[in-house]
């Protein structure tokens, strides 16, 4: 089953409730890119004044938009996820995702064991330009195991609408060769041209932006994408 994750950075809490509020019923779990400034150039809420921004969220006082109806996936670009990752959790995420190359594998281990211990869904994203070698040790380990790899497939991330990179293709082939149960998403640079290609290289998850959020009407977006797939 391929499952289609609408990926959102906004710049504010209304602007997530309003993404939100377009494809409710249409996916189960959306993406909220977070950005600090400092791993990727751009940021995003609630940077850059985490605590303030976030207080009323950490304080249990609010929930996430539609918390009753949508799920929610953290993708963490920012440089210290070992840090930030258990306030997420209590924020309300099911999922988060870890950057291999946002901190030193050490850590990256932190970070995973501690969303591990929260009984969290955790995944460890990787650059086209990262070999995959290096998601061995989490793939194996039994303590710091992830439960799923994202691949990027742009070369510059924390941006929407940038060009696919063809480099992720082989990459999704031998990652799914190697490890053939492990679940593979793909952030960046899907669409209804690339999706069969991803899918039929391996991918389990696709996340898509500028595809969905940049149409007319984004429920019909996602349905034009399980379509192809």
């Amino acid at each position: 089953m391929v499952e289609i994750i609408p990926a959102i950075m906004p710049k504010s809490l209304l602007e997530l409730e309003g993404a939100v509020s377009r494809v409710l019923g249409a996916a189960e779990y959306v993406q909220v890119d977070v950005m600090d400034g400092k791993f990727v150039s751009e940021r995003s809420w609630p940077f850059p004044d985490f605590y303030k921004t976030a207080a009323p969220l950490l304080s249990e006082e609010d929930g996430l938009p539609f918390w009753d109806k949508m799920s929610y996936e953290f993708d963490l670009m920012i440089s210290e996820p070992d840090k930030f990752a258990e306030k997420f959790i209590i924020m309300g995420a099911g999922r988060i995702i870890i950057h291999f190359e946002s901190a030193a594998p050490g850590k990256i281990r932190e970070a995973i064991r501690k969303i591990k211990a929260m009984n969290t869904e955790v995944g460890i994203a990787i650059n086209t330009s990262t070999p995959n070698d290096v998601l061995d040790e989490f793939i194996n380990d039994t303590e710091d195991r992830t439960g799923f790899v994202q691949f990027m497939g742009i070369e510059k991330i924390g941006y929407q609408g940038e060009p696919f990179d063809e480099r992720v293709i082989p990459k999704i082939k031998a990652l799914r060769e190697k490890y053939p149960d492990i679940i593979i998403s793909i952030d960046g640079g899907v669409n209804p041209e690339s999706a069969p290609r991803l899918i039929k290289a391996g991918a389990n998850r696709l996340v898509a932006g500028s595809a969905i959020f940049g149409s007319g009407d984004s429920r019909a977006a996602i349905e034009d994408l399980m379509r192809v797939v």
